[in-house]
């Protein structure tokens, strides 16, 4: 959900260019967390935090019996925890 925002944004004020990137360093961002699950920041029981390295998001995710599930491709300066009632 915020990913495709985030695209969307980028790509009408910054250009299609600068969307591409963010996505890849998103795909990046989630195939490091697929491979090793415990990389990521943990920020409550199963659930971690892992940064995007070119933008301004953070990946929160959940860790359990062998499945990833991203809640949120939260940007930096959103409200901490708006994502918690998720699963």
């Amino acid at each position: 959900m915020e990913l495709r925002e985030a695209l969307a944004y980028y790509r009408d004020q910054a250009g299609l260019d600068v969307a591409r990137r963010l996505a890849q360093d998103a795909k990046a961002a989630a195939q490091q967390v697929l491979a090793h699950p415990e990389l990521g920041a943990r920020i409550s029981h199963g659930t971690r935090r892992f940064v995007l390295n070119d933008f301004p998001y953070t990946l929160i995710y959940r860790v359990a019996t062998g499945t990833i599930v991203i809640l949120a491709v939260a940007h930096h300066s959103r409200r901490p925890g708006y994502w918690v009632g998720r699963r």
